[in-house]
């Protein structure tokens, strides 16, 4: 192919091929696992929200908006912490698709697909619904309307916003916490793939490897035959 930017002829026994035993690995896996993490300590909140048909107590959600309000209102530290750890699996990525290989393109540019998904989950839903959970009044505040019916929102613990078609899209306070449980779920899913991709790469560079011992040893094993009949028709 005419793609000047990837490299064919770099193979996995190339000096230069950043495979799956390289740094840049490292620091592509450290932060996946970290952020799978943080999503796991969420899981326990998650749960009852998306797969358990009982009903979900007020005090439930109290404890939730609690919990997502003091995450967001971290010291500003934290969430400078949280952003550096994203960076440097892009960083990872980016090392790795620098002049890459045919493998390289393959698993970790489907890797930074993948990450550039779950970041714009996080930007887009995660990032957005922290926000309406730390205004004031929480979520039953989000209608910025005023008057009765933003007063009868608030009383009935629910948010309406303005719709193309029905003029109206009411979402109760659980339905506005489990569209953020399913956006967990969602950035879940996506790290979980990169980790699938990067363990797939390192499936392919040791099959690859046993290929190509078993090429070498049958290449020995012709010239040993070949010297065996030499000497005989030496002889």
């Amino acid at each position: 192919m005419p793609t000047r930017w990837v490299d064919w002829s770099k193979t996995t026994r190339s000096t230069d091929y950043r495979g799956s035993g390289s740094f840049a690995t490292f620091l592509i896996i450290g932060p996946v696992c970290f952020f799978l993490g943080i999503l796991f300590a969420s899981f326990p909140y998650d749960f009852p929200l998306l797969w358990t048909s009982d009903p979900i107590p007020p005090s439930f959600l109290d404890h939730l908006e609690t919990h997502l309000r003091f995450t967001h209102q971290s010291p500003p530290l934290i969430a400078r912490m949280l952003h550096i750890i994203m960076f440097v699996c892009f960083l990872g990525l980016f090392i790795k698709l620098f002049r890459p290989s045919e493998a390289n393109v393959l698993f970790d540019g489907g890797s930074l697909i993948m990450y550039v998904i779950g970041a714009g989950v996080y930007i887009s839903n995660i990032v957005k619904g922290l926000r309406a959970v730390s205004r004031p009044g929480g979520l039953a505040g989000l209608d910025g309307d005023g008057g009765m019916r933003a007063a009868a929102a608030s009383a009935e613990g629910t948010v309406i916003h303005e719709g193309p078609f029905s003029g109206e899209v009411v979402l109760s306070r659980e339905d506005s916490l489990r569209v953020l449980s399913a956006s967990h779920v969602i950035l879940a899913l996506v790290l979980v793939g990169i980790l699938v991709l990067q363990a797939g790469q390192w499936y392919a560079e040791r099959k690859d490897a046993d290929d190509l011992a078993k090429l070498d040893r049958e290449a020995l094993e012709k010239k040993a035959a070949a010297a065996v009949m030499v000497g005989k028709k030496k002889l």
